[in-house]
């Protein structure tokens, strides 16, 4: 679990969030939406530690993250994984290379462990057989695959994924959906997603946390989305008139 107590953020003279409060609960796909300068980028940084709140703490269990010293905060980090939006895989190594990545950063392994730990994971997002493929020679899903990868090797307690769709065709990205949702289930990790895609929202939100003008404006699960009356809510889901006819058959049912 991570949670959020009272979280500010300021840059200059520019409050960015204000007094934000909510829980990440463990186990599940917790996600984060809003629109554009909403501050979900801001927080999502924030809980992983690129920026620093201006007031408020950040709790990994019953950890003050904002409180840990050098040898502490890198003791937490090994338990932390990140997917970034543009996949940052390094395009001089390959596919196992860039897999092992945080082994090689954080562990005192062997050479066969890490192999070892490097094949299983590549054989969980399904590209087994593909060590010594190098970026530029997969599509932009199977790059998606291998930063899961990399972000489960070190079989974190928590997950962080920012816009993990991103580029990515309709089928593909339900692909990465249900791979993230199950590795979230499977290893009882703390997800955490801040995303755009309201059809990732729908399919694997067990959470849902709404950003406004840097303030929570809403958060339920994806199953009181459809009936819940908040007009910021309202607004941001249902802009497309397919999801207003899935309201209101919803509402009928």
């Amino acid at each position: 679990m991570i949670r959020a107590e009272n979280i500010f953020k300021s840059f200059g003279e520019t409050e960015v969030l204000k007094d934000i409060s909510t829980t990440f609960e463990q186990g599940k796909t917790n996600v984060i939406i809003g629109k554009s300068g909403a501050g979900k980028t801001v927080l999502l940084k924030l809980l992983v530690g690129l920026f620093q709140p201006t007031a408020g703490n950040i709790w990994y269990d019953d950890i003050n993250f904002n409180k840990l010293n050098k040898q502490e905060l890198r003791s937490l980090r090994m338990e932390v994984g990140m997917l970034f939006q543009g996949n940052a895989l390094f395009d001089s190594l390959t596919v196992e290379q860039n897999v092992r990545f945080p082994l090689d950063m954080f562990t005192n392994m062997t050479k066969k462990e890490k192999l070892d730990q490097v094949n299983y994971c590549l054989d969980r997002v399904t590209l087994a057989g593909s060590n010594d493929k190098y970026p530029s020679e997969i599509s932009g899903g199977m790059q998606k695959r291998v930063g899961i990868a990399r972000s489960i090797v070190l079989n974190p307690k928590y997950l962080f994924c920012d816009e993990p769709n991103s580029g990515l065709d309709p089928k593909t990205s339900i692909i990465i959906d249900k791979l993230i949702h199950d590795i979230t289930v499977e290893n009882n990790i703390t997800t955490i997603i801040n995303t755009h895609d309201m059809n990732s929202v729908m399919e694997i939100g067990d959470t849902i946390v709404l950003l406004n003008l840097g303030r929570v404006a809403w958060q339920g699960t994806k199953n009181e989305v459809l009936e819940s009356e908040n007009e910021v809510l309202q607004d941001f889901i249902f802009a497309s008139p397919f999801l207003q006819k899935l309201r209101k058959a919803a509402l009928n049912f």
